[in-house]
């Protein structure tokens, strides 16, 4: 409940109208979801909300873990919404014990819900309003730390905007009946309604253009598209506000400056984009005796560099402050008339949610591939063997994958009553989970894990025992892991008279190995049985062995290097064997880079791991 010097806003009209506009419920909404899910897993809590406050209830779109009936009905009486102080506070509320603090303490949430430690964010519309909140909760008391307070925060401001983005959606269709009614009132204002009827197309192209963009290089791309034709300037720009500066985005087909193109200026600069961002307004320089009479030297070097006369900045919104400028030119003089100035600031509102989410999903991206990357082993240094591996992620910025290699040494097992002696000495993994997102990396590095704690926990077990016992792990924790591997056991041979290594492998539905035996042709591999998916449990697994004369070279990869769109897997299988076969003497780093660069191309669809091991062959005597 409100303290005595709060307002209730939960139940004011602007703030039930924008929320109707999110087109939320009751009901699950894959995004929101989403965002729960991520919240569940970042901080590490059971239960995750995305909590919306109606006048009479709470709406939970996005929910994990939440017990029944709470789960069904996706909702709750505003009795026990611990959320609502978040929204009539309009403030973070973060409680270490919620039967500890005045504020909750009453509240049934704390045991109907099984509420003990909660931190709840403030989910906000464009004007600022609060419509929710995004909350973890954890059934135990919890001290929230400041990394976890941060986390969150990135996580609602992202959540915020994708909001924002569906209240704008439905906005377009009202727009889209607001040009059926401008197009009813066009008799005897033909021109101008004709320009007008223009103007509410090119803001109808630009929710359309924009609404599913994901990089800030394609916000950009579109952007251009969209207002060349219209209003056809000369340079159209992004300046956007870091870290108390504002980075200039160069125009991708205009005219720019080689010394202006990556460039970063103060906020408190003389220049017209940075005074729109401060002043939070649109600036227009009618040409360079303005400029210079307004906005210093280095403003009017760049103007003339570009051959600018008219200058327009407009400040793309943001919830606290403008997120950056729009920036467009032209090369003559252009006056833009109030509905082009209304225009261009309904465009930059759009371009502003479309940056928020482009930012927010390549910072999302970069987490996840610094997380694969952070998986990827450095491989031990074993006498005997040479090892390499290279790992490339896919072109598309979004094509976040689960491949990943292993290498790594096995404990010794001597062998203890029935215990049979270890050979092996190192044990080599290739995988590919299923999915190209953060989920999939999680789970790659879950599995992976599971995997070398399955060989050190069943010594002397075959590499087929124990993928079976990552199985077993997958389906009785409930990972939910899915995809193809080989794993495989490497030891010196043993037997005498038989020089080399001993390589013994299961394959788990994965491209096969290929083998480069020295004098002799590459081999397939080709022994394998299903892939894993938990709704197989686990399946009955065979080990095969191989015996790897010195000079041999074994060569696992993904899918990323033979799988092309349109194109027939075989053959570009072979076409790997062929240069394994062409430049097997090569050093491994170099072969693997080749094999990437000619298989794969420079420019691979999916994520492409690779993982070679070449047996040493005896040195020359008295060498």
């Amino acid at each position: 409940m409100p303290g005595s010097g709060e307002r209730d806003t939960a139940g004011e009209p602007s703030r039930l109208e924008a929320l109707r506009h999110t087109g939320l419920s009751a009901a699950a909404d894959p995004g929101m979801d989403r965002f729960a899910r991520l919240v569940s897993s970042v901080l590490g809590v059971p239960v995750a909300l995305v909590s919306l406050l109606e006048e009479t209830r709470q709406i939970l779109p996005g929910m994990i873990g939440l017990g029944e009936p709470w789960a069904s009905m996706r909702q709750t009486p505003l009795t026990h919404s611990l959320c609502r102080l978040v929204v009539t506070g309009r403030e973070t509320v973060a409680v270490a014990d919620t039967r500890q603090d005045a504020r909750t303490a009453a509240s049934p949430a704390v045991d109907d819900l099984g509420v003990k430690g909660y931190v709840g964010m403030p989910l906000t519309d464009a004007d600022g309003q609060v419509l929710g909140a995004l909350c973890a909760i954890d059934s135990r008391p919890r001290d929230w730390n400041a990394r976890e307070l941060a986390d969150l925060e990135d996580l609602a401001a992202a959540c915020s905007a994708e909001l924002r983005l569906r209240i704008v959606s439905r906005q377009r269709e009202q727009a889209r009946r607001g040009e059926a009614e401008a197009r009813h009132q066009a008799e005897g204002m033909r021109e101008r309604t004709q320009r007008m009827l223009e103007r509410s197309q090119l803001l109808l192209r630009a929710a359309d253009a924009l609404a599913d963009t994901t990089g800030l290089a394609e916000v950009q791309e579109r952007l251009r598209d969209l207002v060349s034709t219209d209003l056809e300037p000369a340079h159209v720009g992004l300046a956007l506000v870091e870290e108390g500066r504002l980075r200039h985005l160069p125009d991708p087909a205009g005219p720019e400056l080689a010394e202006h193109r990556h460039e970063t200026y103060p906020l408190d600069s003389a220049r017209p984009s940075a005074r729109a961002v401060r002043e939070s307004r649109t600036i227009t320089v009618h040409g360079p005796a303005e400029l210079a009479a307004g906005y210093g030297p280095e403003a009017v070097a760049t103007f003339d560099g570009l051959g600018l006369h008219t200058l327009v900045c407009v400040p793309l919104p943001g919830t606290v402050m403008p997120l950056g400028t729009l920036v467009l030119g032209w090369e003559r003089p252009n006056e833009l008339d109030i509905m082009e100035q209304a225009v261009l600031a309904a465009l930059a509102g759009y371009t502003a949610r479309a940056v928020e989410r482009a930012v927010f999903v390549e910072d999302r991206i970069d987490v996840a591939h610094q997380l694969q990357q952070a998986m990827l082993t450095s491989l031990p240094r074993i006498a005997g063997l040479e090892a390499a591996a290279l790992y490339r992620p896919a072109a598309a910025a979004d094509m976040v994958g689960g491949d990943w290699y292993d290498l790594y040494p096995l404990p010794t097992v001597t062998g203890e009553g029935e215990q049979p002696p270890r050979s092996a000495t190192l044990a080599l993994t290739i995988g590919d989970i299923t999915g190209h997102d953060m989920k999939a990396a999680t789970l790659m590095g879950q599995t992976r894990s599971m995997l070398r704690q399955a060989d050190l926990d069943h010594p002397g077990a075959t590499p087929a025992e124990v993928v079976t016992a990552l199985e077993h792990a997958n389906h009785a924790l409930g990972i939910g892991s899915s995809g193809t591997l080989v794993h495989a056991h490497l030891g010196p041979r043993t037997s005498a008279g038989e020089a080399g290594w001993e390589l013994t492998f299961t394959n788990a539905g994965h491209p096969p190995p290929l083998l480069a035996e020295p004098g002799g042709p590459v081999l397939r591999l080709e022994e394998h049985g299903p892939l894993l998916h938990p709704a197989l449990g686990s399946v009955p697994r065979a080990a095969h062995r191989r015996l790897l004369p010195p000079g041999a070279v074994l060569l696992f990869y993904t899918d990323g290097l033979v799988e092309h769109r349109g194109t027939d897997l075989d053959a570009f299988i072979d076409r790997t064997r062929d240069h394994l076969d062409a430049h097997r003497d090569d050093d491994l780093p170099t072969l693997l880079t080749g094999l990437a660069d000619t298989v794969a191309g420079p420019a691979p669809g999916d994520d492409v791991a690779l993982l070679a091991v070449r047996v040493s062959k005896p040195s020359p005597a008295g060498g």
